[in-house]
């Protein structure tokens, strides 16, 4: 284990310093989509998957602006985000905070970005040229991780996680 790693181990979940270990920067480099937890106008839980581009400072997320999304986060800007991946031993980035919504004329940047990225340059242009017309109107929703949490089920468990788990093969 490297000293950085090491120290990255040391941290507590919440830190959002854990945004700096490895785990973190690969999930938040990757095509795949990540899974917005948000509240509805009733107040009962809404999780979706949404393309996304982390600029260093924020996850952004482009949406449409007459969407129920758009119009529920406004009420309750409160937001968790999970990026993870299935494959072994999984790898997890649990993302919390307050999310702000700034609303755009024409395409959003990081949505034409994150389309290309997570659909591929081919099916994300498409995708973009149908949705770009006169008086298209977008909402830029950026989230600055208040609270940070990691797993790679290798050197950061879940804190309650059994000890006969983490004497298993892939455990500590």
């Amino acid at each position: 284990m490297s000293h950085s790693s090491s120290k990255a181990a040391g941290l507590p979940q919440g830190d959002v310093n854990l945004l700096r270990t490895p785990t973190a920067q690969r999930l938040l480099a990757t095509p795949q989509p990540a899974r917005l937890a948000y509240n509805g106008k009733d107040g009962t839980p809404r999780l979706i998957p949404v393309h996304f581009v982390w600029t260093g400072d924020e996850v952004v997320i482009g949406a449409f602006a007459d969407t129920y999304k758009v119009r529920d986060l406004r009420a309750r800007p409160d937001v968790a985000i999970t990026i993870d991946t299935a494959d072994g031993p999984p790898q997890v980035l649990m993302l919390r905070g307050r999310v702000t919504l700034t609303e755009v004329e024409g395409v959003l940047p990081e949505y034409a970005t994150a389309h290309r990225r997570g659909m591929g340059e081919e099916a994300g242009t498409a995708c973009l040229v149908a949705v770009d017309r006169p008086g298209l109107r977008m909402v830029r929703i950026g989230l600055r991780p208040s609270w940070v949490g990691v797993l790679d089920f290798q050197q950061r468990f879940p804190i309650l996680t059994p000890r006969p788990a983490l004497a298993a093969p892939g455990g500590r």
